[in-house]
């Protein structure tokens, strides 16, 4: 009988240690046209471009309920927590999901999204930009160049839709 409770007990042990352990992983998905994340996204906003949004917040720090319409660069590989969005100037800016409650599959890089939310100034510490980096998968030598501060957009997404 003590076998037998050892190996129950094991067995969840080891059920359990694998939950623990499984690395998490973007969402699956084509990232179709159409398809919506999060909250979604509704039509009452003027949508930027991402060359507008930038002239806006040349002025302000911080513009909220806006939606913005930009093209996908990247998507976070480990679990699809957060998008690059290209600029006109070919420069890129983070995008976060809102309360860290939906994810992208990685399906959704070179797609044109509509970002629905939240975007504003933010400056980066150099830890923080090295984790991004990392993140994104960067070379040592790219991420041993981020030796200061960096400033940067930050858009902070309560729903995104695919439209291309």
């Amino acid at each position: 009988m003590k076998k037998i409770a050892f190996l129950v007990l094991l067995l969840t042990f080891s059920i359990f240690s694998a939950q623990q352990t499984a690395k998490p992983s973007p969402p699956e998905g084509k990232a179709l046209v159409g398809e919506l994340y999060g909250a979604g996204v509704t039509s009452s906003n003027e949508v930027l471009t991402v060359e507008a949004l930038q002239t806006t917040l040349k002025s302000k720090d911080k513009v909220e309920n806006v939606t913005v319409r930009g093209k996908v660069t990247e998507v976070c590989p480990k679990k699809g927590c957060w998008v690059s969005i290209e600029t006109e100037n070919n420069e890129r800016f983070c995008v976060k999901m809102k309360d860290y409650a939906f994810f992208v599959p990685t399906a959704l890089e070179g797609k044109t999204v509509l970002l629905e939310g939240v975007a504003e100034n933010k400056m980066l510490s150099v830890e923080e930009a090295r984790h991004y980096a990392e993140d994104a998968k960067r070379s040592e030598a790219e991420i041993d160049a981020i030796t200061s501060p960096q400033r940067e957009i930050r858009f902070m997404a309560a729903g995104i839709k695919v439209v291309e």
